[in-house]
């Protein structure tokens, strides 16, 4: 094996410090996040070091715009980080106005960006929601599976919202549109 040309993500067995993944690659080492003993700077020559070649992979090739919505997914279920969710430009500025039907009585206006934020931060309690029940130890799976069908239909609900937003990747996906 070629230990100078490895890559970021290759799967490597150390001798004395097990299992690891390559994270970073220096011109002379390599830095491994090991499962038993954390982040080490290994030499790309150390003779102690194998890389493990899983069986029965096909190569997969992800794009930048791949990875990074896969980050995002995992920091959406493990952080309290939301993303910048742009509103659409047609809107900005703009101002929902909520007439009565009793004209003596005055209209609300609320600017579209004030109520767009709203429902960002609706949409991002609601995912929130569903990876604390996905990831709950004592509801069963078919407790898990009743509740996800709520949280699906209420995604199909807020589908009326997907006006507002800039990029289609941020909309709101009901029973219809999921397809997974």
């Amino acid at each position: 094996m070629d230990q100078t040309t490895l890559g970021i993500g290759t799967r490597l067995q150390h001798t004395q410090h097990g299992p690891g993944v390559i994270v970073g690659v220096r011109y002379a080492s390599y830095m491994i996040s090991f499962i038993n003993v954390g982040l080490k700077e290994i030499n790309k020559t150390d003779t102690a070091l194998d890389e493990i070649i899983p069986e029965n992979v096909t190569p997969e090739l992800e794009t930048v715009s791949e990875v990074e919505a896969s980050l995002l997914r995992i920091l959406r279920m493990w952080s309290d980080v939301n993303e910048v969710v742009p509103l659409g430009d047609r809107w900005k500025g703009g101002v929902m106005l909520l007439q009565p039907a009793d004209k003596t009585q005055k209209p609300k206006e609320v600017p579209v960006d004030v109520f767009f934020h709203k429902i960002v931060m609706l949409r991002d309690r609601l995912r929130v929601m569903e990876q604390q029940i996905n990831a709950h130890k004592l509801l069963s799976d078919e407790d898990k599976v009743n509740l996800q069908q709520y949280i699906t239909r209420i995604y199909g609900t807020l589908t009326t919202f997907n006006v507002l937003f800039k990029n289609k990747e941020q909309w709101f996906v009901g029973e219809k549109g999921s397809g997974d």
